[in-house]
């Protein structure tokens, strides 16, 4: 009663008003409280409407005299926040090696999560104050067992226009008719790569064809545009842009290209950010027409199409041109905290007032107060990275949370460029961390010359001693220093099963990328593989392939790079000889008949003495 009391005073001030319907159409009022006339005209209607969507729309055309919006809402800078994203679970059914350890993230304790009458009480008074585009986000919001009811509850607030879904795809496709069915308007899907197996290899999981199914039947369904998030790296998904792109030309989705965002735990380094305006020259060096689209004033991705193309594209330009001052969102993270700037700190907790039993003004109270201390705009991409910051699978935005240890750091580093078949015809592409190719495996002396110099020490080998017991090479005294090494090696394939292998046609699937991965994991064991060799911590691998259409073979190098004591061409030899064998193993269901040859160094730099093979195979330079 105290609190119905309130809001009837505030109505008789001409602050808020109580009814449901008359809550849109008191928006349209003096500031005296008197209905303008063609309001009250049409008042009845209004009230009759069963279609929320179209009473709002009618109310956008209802004379001039438009009630200003929520004080609660509006900051200090006049910013009227109109949009609320809503994290309805910390949980995700992925394990991406950039976002979290393969066994999960210490997620809050489920009684400190909102439930989902709170989630629900918590949108219908922000959606009262003017708020009318809600996004369910996560963790992955699909996997929340209410997310069906809460879509269909907020489909029945007057004055909510838009019900967004961010989800990672995965369980989209069987569940996007009764989403739609419910209420859901709008839809991003999150996609960092196109290519099968490197999104296995850093989700942990299987589902890349489930999140293109999903794509397909959301552009089925009616949606238009699919909007498609994509997080760019540099050494991870930079090489990909294009083939995003690509997709736009015959589907209706707008590929949003998200520039790296720093938060807590995510190693962030303006070195792996890929600006708006790099990514943009890249494509324009493809598609030169491309032109840029109309915007929103509190639109945040810069949209540009290419004619003809039914999608379009998009940048997020968080980092490089930020857009904070027409910025209209909110957050409620899934433990109930409003935060009112992405990359603030500062919290509130929602959850606590409504559960202490605070009445509907003593909360909007709590939530005008944290919007007024809003700041002008975010510190900037450097001071960003500096400060204490959610990990992003807790706030639930477009962009995934990178890793909270430097091990699992680390794997995504050695992710640079993969393998893949674009715009009909294969591109190699290299991995962050650098493989060097393998010594001369066919002269012990070349293999011993790495070790000195061969003008002061006779020829013998190096990991034995003068009794000629196995024995491993003391590297202590060395200086260390950048040593890099590569290696080569030829597979031949035959007619058939190169063929196959080329169209990616494969039965066991795309045998370059897994050959890939194979290779660059390879040379980070080969201590493990080769008794003698030094455990080396490898500064970058990559591993590449080139395709002989004369030979019918394909030709693997690999490259590594450490800053160490002793040179990393085992690394390189191992690297090369274990992709050889892998393309082997995805071919061998076609034929036996398969010859892996000429596995050799082909230079190595930074010991005491540099090897780089001369194309004469009898010289050496």
């Amino acid at each position: 009663m105290a609190a119905h009391a309130s809001l009837c005073c505030r109505f008789l001030q001409g602050q808020r008003k109580t009814h449901k319907i008359r809550n849109l159409f008191v928006r349209g009022v003096n500031t005296d409280s008197q209905p303008h006339p063609l309001h009250a005209s049409k008042l009845d209607e209004l009230e009759s409407s069963t279609n929320y969507m179209k009473t709002a729309s009618k109310l956008e055309r209802f004379g001039t005299d438009i009630k200003p919006f929520s004080s609660f809402l509006t900051d200090t800078f006049g910013r009227k926040h109109s949009y609320l994203r809503i994290s309805l679970t910390e949980k995700c059914n992925l394990r991406c090696q950039y976002c979290m350890p393969e066994e999960g993230v210490k997620l809050t304790p489920k009684a400190q999560v909102l439930s989902t009458a709170e989630v629900l009480t918590i949108a219908r008074l922000f959606v009262h104050e003017g708020v009318d585009k809600i996004r369910l986000t996560g963790g992955e919001p699909l996997i929340h067992p209410d997310v069906l009811h809460i879509i269909a509850e907020l489909r029945k607030l007057q004055g909510l226009q838009t019900i967004a879904v961010t989800t990672n795809g995965l369980n989209l496709s069987k569940a996007l008719p009764r989403l739609q069915q419910a209420g859901l308007t709008h839809l991003n899907i999150s996609l960092d790569t196109l290519v099968p197996a490197k999104f296995e290899f850093i989700v942990r999981r299987k589902g890349f064809h489930k999140v293109m199914e999903s794509i397909d039947k959301a552009i089925e369904l009616g949606y238009d545009p699919v909007k498609v998030n994509c997080v760019v790296m540099r050494g991870f998904n930079e090489d990909e842009v294009l083939d995003f792109v690509s997709l736009t030309e015959k589907k209706p989705v707008e590929v949003r290209f998200i520039e790296y965002m720093p938060f807590d735990g995510n190693k962030w380094n303006f070195k792996k950010m890929v600006s708006y305006q790099e990514m943009l020259d890249q494509i324009r060096q493809h598609w030169p027409n491309i032109e840029p689209l109309p915007a929103g004033p509190t639109d945040t991705s810069k949209t540009y199409q290419i004619p003809g193309f039914r999608g379009q594209v998009g940048f997020i330009t968080s980092m490089s041109e930020h857009f904070c001052g027409t910025c209209n969102r909110l957050r409620i993270t899934a433990d109930g905290n409003l935060k009112v700037c992405l990359f603030g700190s500062a919290e509130v907790s929602l959850r606590d007032v409504l559960r202490s039993g605070a009445s509907e003004e003593e909360l909007l109270q709590i939530i005008g107060a944290a919007v007024g201390k809003k700041k002008k705009q975010h510190a900037g991409m450097f001071n960003i990275s500096k400060m204490k910051n959610r990990p992003m699978i807790f706030i639930g935005a477009d962009q995934k949370a990178q890793p909270k240890s430097s091990r699992v750091f680390s794997l995504q580093t050695n992710i640079h460029r993969w393998p893949r078949f674009s715009r009909g015809r294969l591109q190699t592409v290299v991995l962050p961390r650098s493989l060097p190719l393998p010594p001369n495996a066919k002269r012990l002396q070349s293999i011993r010359l790495c070790h000195g110099d061969a003008s002061k020490d006779p020829p013998q080998l190096s990991h034995t001693d003068a009794q000629g017991r196995s024995s491993m090479v003391d590297v202590g005294a060395k200086r260390p220093s950048c040593r890099t090494a590569s290696a080569q090696a030829t597979v031949k394939l035959g007619h058939a099963a190169f063929s196959l292998l080329r169209e990616n046609q494969l039965a066991k699937g795309d045998a370059l990328a897994v050959s890939q991965i194979a290779g660059i994991l390879a040379s980070k064991q080969t201590s493990n593989l080769i008794p003698l060799c030094h455990a080396l911590p490898l500064d970058h691998v990559s591993v590449t392939f080139q395709l002989d259409q004369e030979q019918d073979a394909v030709v693997v190098r690999a490259t590594c790079r450490t800053t160490g004591r002793t040179g990393v061409e085992m690394e390189a030899l191992t690297a090369v000889t274990v992709a050889a064998l892998t393309v082997y193993d995805m071919c061998k269901a076609v034929t036996h008949d398969i010859i892996i040859t000429d596995i050799k160094l082909i230079s190595k730099t930074g010991g005491k003495r540099d090897f780089h093979r001369s194309q004469n195979p009898n010289q050496e330079e």
